[in-house]
């Protein structure tokens, strides 16, 4: 009999795998309390029990009210509810919107299609570790800005945004600030009211949740339009039969990542420290983003002479899954609009590599990452056309 090849995921910005608590908090609601929660019987007043239950978990998770959750399908429709829907309620009082070159295609891709409905767009630059400078945020404010939308860390090369900072600016001039938290939220911690948070997206896979549910936080002063129409649910911001099973999965793993929080950083970062210390010993090897305001579980590197794409394949044989760019893109040949706006050129951004690690990651995973990483780039650069 062959021997299995050892398996280590490594990829847990792009999806996490169903906390086994959370998939048995989940299961009655698919066949036992599987009520419409808009419905007045007994079935549905305890599915709409749940759903108030799952609300003031999630809230209390960043220091918000129950009644500012809004559930929606994931990180991307919740994006698309904070940019459309502050842009046509608010268009009356202005046209502009901010936002960084880093953004997730969620918000780059929303942006370019409100740019077509007549909004103009502003995409600050960031520095070569990722940053946005807060002093040219404040400059491109203008008495037209209605929102401004920086996400808290990029899900490609981790950097943490001075989050707290950005929405000072902005209360101090009166515009909305939307942040994308889908990679941050219960991974570090967030307080909306300390941030000046006025709008925040979250998704519920990357926390060990299911796929296809995530939230959107709006501050109750904040005057918004909903984008999808019809049964006026959730406070009317976002119509359609709420999934019960999966926001009850949401909330469960929202509670259960942050209890673990501070634990799971400080375990994460070391195991992180000691992967970027390692692979920084290889010759011609760069570490993307911030090298130290990152995300706890982000690795990103470049390798000199290396093609991303055969480098994953290579790690794949010996069961290690990486990736080289966010899931969302992982099948284009363009080069990451992330790596580029840093300051990699094609070539280096197709050189690159990221590690995302998880709770269940350990550091006999990062040791076999370690011993087998080496190798495989020289074996690799031995045969580069570069």
């Amino acid at each position: 009999m062959k021997n299995k090849t050892k398996k280590i995921y490594l990829d847990h910005a792009a999806t996490t795998p169903v906390d086994k608590e959370v998939l048995k908090t989940m299961q009655p609601y698919f066949s036992e309390n599987f009520g419409n929660a808009s419905t007045l019987y007994s079935f549905g007043k305890e599915a709409k029990d749940s759903l108030d239950k799952s609300r003031k978990t999630i809230a209390k998770t960043i220091g918000a009210r129950a009644n500012e959750i809004i559930f929606t399908s994931g990180g991307t429709e919740s994006d698309n509810l904070a940019l459309k829907g502050i842009a046509f309620a608010n268009r009356d009082k202005g046209n502009h919107i901010i936002t960084s070159k880093i953004e997730h295609k969620a918000i780059i891709n929303t942006c370019k299609w409100l740019e077509k409905q007549g909004f103009k767009i502003t995409y600050l630059n960031v520095d070569k570790t990722g940053l946005i400078n807060p002093q040219d945020l404040e400059k491109a404010i203008t008495n037209k800005t209605i929102l401004v939308s920086i996400m808290h860390a990029n899900n490609e090369v981790g950097t943490i945004q001075p989050i707290a900072e950005i929405g000072k600016i902005c209360r101090k001039h009166k515009v909305y600030f939307h942040t994308d938290a889908v990679q941050s939220f219960c991974k570090i911690p967030i307080n909306v009211g300390k941030m000046n948070i006025s709008l925040l997206s979250a998704s519920s896979h990357k926390i060990y949740g299911p796929k296809g549910v995530g939230m959107l936080y709006i501050n109750r002063k904040v005057i918004i339009d909903p984008i999808l129409h019809g049964g006026n649910h959730e406070y009317g911001m976002r119509s359609g039969t709420e999934n019960v099973a999966g926001i009850v999965g949401f909330a469960k793993a929202s509670e259960l990542a942050n209890k673990r929080i501070k634990i799971e950083s400080e375990r994460q970062t070391k195991l992180r420290d000691k992967l970027i210390k390692e692979i920084s010993k290889i010759k011609n090897s760069h570490l993307n983003g911030h090298p130290t305001q990152r995300l706890p579980n982000n690795i990103n590197f470049w390798f000199k002479g290396v093609e991303g794409e055969a480098l994953l394949f290579r790690l794949n044989e010996k069961g290690i899954c990486a990736s080289t760019q966010s899931a969302c893109s992982s099948h284009e040949l363009k080069p990451s609009h992330v790596l580029t706006a840093i300051g990699l050129t094609a070539e280096q951004s197709h050189g690159s590599l990221r590690f995302t690690l998880g709770k269940n990651t350990t550091e006999q995973d990062i040791n076999y990452v370690i011993k087998l990483l080496p190798k495989i780039i020289n074996s690799l650069r031995r045969i580069s056309p570069f």
